[in-house]
């Protein structure tokens, strides 16, 4: 249903969505059918009070009320119970910390993701995709999902830590995000801490999987401590280590936070490219003439067959208007929480202080007021002169504000290396009987994408259709050794 944006007085509606259990309240309809039930929410209004199992929230439904919270971080700071599960995780990083915190941490990691760095690591991005699917063959079934996370893995691994993980090391680490993500939703949804006290399997795992990873992580950083001899290089954990030795005492950083900072960026690093291009594929799949599209650009800005580099990528424009599309349609952030700091009012409601305020993503892009058609795959709605008019907040995969995600435009780059590269090789199509099934967990994609590999050019049998490419020398070692992918993802921080 469309709805039409407030007078000019802000006629906000709120209203409460019928409960289910007296306890779990909506969490277990949450949890069953997140999707559904998210998109049955508008109907009650602007503003939605949930029950969450014993406590209250507010679901804000509206974009011009999501923009209000995001650009008022103070007064809705990160929070909730799927921040603090994080907090314990990964620690107070610049995407789990409080606002009083977040200047100081933000300041201390730009120097990593500035635009020319960015710019500077296209050529790793390209040796990682061409790595990752240099022995896909002509009729492969290949688990898209699954190599797709050892992709944006194996990138964020290379941007953190250059060579510092071996190859078992990095597939232990893999190993460990999978069992935390598949804990987080149902801690967040039902946030009764009493059921995950109890020794199941499921919570004795997800245990396990926090320690090692940890572990790993400690380690990495124990190898790379200041006055061993070749301990410098220059990737994001070195910019941390940097930012610990500094002179200011003001601005140091302890080792703790060094920690945190790498548990922060390795999980939003890793997980939500990694269902962004998986979703990429499995809609291109479903829309052959987008598709047709994009293997034209493809075949014209990368016609030597060669990853892009950072002077191709302003070139793949229809490139870059699919994934903006698939981010809209199909956000891997699609759930996210704030708690407010004071009584404060939003859409003309009095709020206590300390009330868990959510917003979607995947709500707000798919709202008829903001995308006509929302359900549509549709990349052409991005090209110049025929893109709507989208509100404030309405189109948020990277959130908004002084919150907005860090790693935006790294993450950007990659999936766009990604897209352009494979579909500069390869074909991937649905097997036959092929059913869809999209099932949010900490975040949004497909988790089981199994995809048949088809070659776009001729080459001599058993070998990739670039194999005369791959035979020059890649620059990588250890960790990004071929091996095979497997897992799940890891929560968006």
């Amino acid at each position: 249903m469309s709805r039409a944006a407030p007078e000019p007085k802000h006629a906000w509606r709120t209203g409460t969505a019928p409960g289910i259990f007296p306890l779990l309240g909506h969490g277990i309809a949450f949890y069953r059918k997140p999707l559904e039930f998210l998109n049955s929410l508008p109907a009650y209004g602007d503003l939605v009070e949930l029950r969450l199992g014993p406590r209250r929230a507010w679901m804000v439904c509206h974009p011009e009320l999501v923009h209000q919270v995001l650009m008022d971080a103070r007064t809705f700071d990160k929070g909730g119970p799927l921040y603090d599960r994080l907090r314990t995780l990964l620690g107070d990083g610049v995407g789990t910390c409080r606002h009083e915190a977040h200047r100081r941490q933000r300041r201390l990691l730009q120097p990593g993701f500035r635009k020319a760095r960015v710019a500077a690591q296209t050529e790793l991005m390209g040796e990682e995709v061409e790595s990752v699917c240099r022995e896909w063959r002509a009729g492969q079934e290949v688990d898209v999902s699954a190599t797709m996370l050892t992709l944006s893995a194996r990138v964020i691994g290379r941007a953190l830590f250059s060579d510092s993980l071996d190859a078992a090391t990095a597939a232990e680490m893999h190993r460990c995000l999978v069992a935390v993500v598949r804990g987080l939703f149902l801690r967040t949804v039902v946030p009764v801490d009493a059921l995950f006290r109890v020794p199941t399997p499921a919570n004795r795992r997800f245990r396990h999987a926090s320690i090692r990873l940890r572990a790993i992580v400690d380690a990495a950083i124990a190898e790379r401590r200041p006055g061993e001899p070749g301990t410098d290089r220059d990737d994001l954990l070195g910019v941390l280590l940097a930012a610990a030795r500094g002179n200011d005492a003001a601005e140091a950083i302890t080792e703790r936070e060094v920690r945190s900072q790498v548990f922060t960026l390795m999980f939003a690093g890793a997980e939500s490219t990694s269902l962004c291009l998986a979703s990429a594929f499995d809609l291109l799949a479903r829309h052959p003439e987008d598709e047709r599209r994009l293997h034209s650009e493809v075949d014209v800005v990368l016609a030597q067959g060669r990853p892009p580099g950072r002077d191709d990528l302003p070139r793949l424009v229809h490139t870059q208007r699919v994934l903006t599309e698939t981010l809209r349609h199909r956000p891997p952030g699609w759930l996210f929480t704030r708690v407010t700091t004071k009584e404060t009012v939003l859409a003309g409601y009095r709020i206590p202080q300390g009330t868990t305020v959510l917003y979607s993503p995947y709500l707000l892009h798919h709202d008829p007021a903001s995308f006509p058609d929302p359900d549509r795959f549709h990349p052409d709605r991005w090209l110049p002169g025929q893109a709507p008019a989208v509100p404030p907040g309405a189109m948020i995969p990277f959130a908004a504000g002084v919150r907005k995600c860090i790693g935006e435009t790294f993450a950007l780059a990659e999936a766009t290396v990604a897209i352009a590269f494979i579909a500069r090789h390869w074909r991937l199509r649905h097997p036959p009987g092929h059913v869809a099934r999209l099932r949010p967990a900490a975040s949004l994609g497909p988790r089981d994408l199994v995809m048949v590999c088809e070659p776009r050019s001729e080459s001599p049998s058993g070998t990739p259709p670039w194999g005369a490419l791959v035979s020059t020398a890649l620059t990588t070692t250890g960790s990004h050794e071929p091996r095979a992918a497997g897992g799940d993802h890891v929560h968006d921080a």
